[in-house]
């Protein structure tokens, strides 16, 4: 065991991330009963979906789960009061200050995990009090870090600076990408992509067909001024760079974005129109698989490269 199996009791250091318009009940019970810790994106749920989401998740496993709560969407508090009402027993916050709920769901008894982009952040963190933090690099898809830092840069950087197990995530799919990561300092592996794209994945099947089609610079980081996202780049995409080339402000660019434009692409499978937020390990991701042979693969992908590591071939 290490001190991310320890932490939520589960059989593999990989935590399925909670993406909006993915991450539903049958995703994350079936990450859970894979041996991961399964977590729900309640970003995209009202308050009353989301509870119908965990009594589901509870039904169909008695694995470890979590619920993961970006806090620049509405309801909040509502939120949290179901996540404590429904007994869930770890939370991840981000898209926030980490101090806002920690003290709050840690007083009921629950595990906190904040996820951020730099070592700065990190450190706050771990200051607010969290159980651990997820590092997400520059690769990820969907909202991201300003400043750009990549996981390789990244992990090492919130290594030497914090005590609390360390999470990584971004560009992170494989077997041979997570032993990378645990190479780099980190305890354990958050991954998304590759999840948004198994049969139990709530986005639409047009949508996974898209990740499984694209290819190696598919996806751009864009509108820093609102909240920075990775998409792949379509027809909306085209049309917030025409706005850029066009000097558009903050305002002009989010009447650009609207309502609802995430849900349109992910979930409602309008490939033009919509958002399609995903990393930039898409171009990796070659079909449609379901969860638990997404894990089978990358921890026999993650053994037969550790060998390899520790084989005469690699010493110097």
């Amino acid at each position: 065991m290490n001190r991310i199996t320890q932490l939520f009791n589960i059989k593999y250091p990989i935590v399925q991330a909670g993406m909006i318009w993915c991450s539903g009940w049958e995703l994350a019970s079936a990450a859970a009963n894979a041996g991961c810790l399964g977590i729900l994106g309640s970003g995209s749920m009202y308050p009353d979906v989301l509870r119908e989401h965990i009594k589901k998740t509870k039904a169909a496993t008695n694995k470890p789960f979590g619920v993961n709560v970006p806090m620049l969407y509405p309801d909040i508090d509502k939120h949290m009061q179901i996540i404590i009402e429904e007994g869930v027993k770890i939370v991840f916050t981000s898209a926030g200050n980490p101090k806002t709920w920690t003290s709050h769901l840690k007083e009921a008894g629950i595990t906190v995990v904040h996820v951020v982009s730099s070592a700065k952040f990190a450190l706050k963190s771990q200051d607010a009090g969290v159980d651990a933090v997820v590092a997400e690099g520059f690769e990820a898809g969907g909202h991201n870090g300003r400043e750009e830092t990549t996981t390789m840069c990244l992990i090492p950087s919130v290594k030497a600076a914090l005590n609390i197990p360390l999470i990584a995530a971004g560009g992170i799919g494989t077997g041979r990408s997570m032993l990378a990561a645990l190479a780099l300092g980190a305890d354990g592996v958050q991954i998304g992509s590759r999840f948004a794209a198994s049969t139990e994945s709530s986005a639409h099947d047009a949508f996974k067909q898209e990740i499984v089609s694209a290819q190696e610079g598919a996806t751009a980081l864009t509108l820093k001024e609102l909240a920075p996202v990775r998409l792949i780049k379509n027809s909306f995409y085209n049309q917030v760079q025409e706005a850029y080339a066009a000097g558009a402000n903050k305002q002009e660019l989010a009447d650009l974005l609207g309502r609802g434009r995430a849900k349109m692409g992910m979930f409602l499978g309008d490939l033009e129109k919509g958002e399609l937020e995903i990393g930039q390990i898409s171009g990796q991701i070659n079909a449609i698989k379901s969860t638990e042979e997404i894990v089978e693969e990358i921890i026999a992908e993650y053994q037969l490269a550790r060998k390899e590591l520790l084989t005469e071939a690699y010493n110097f």
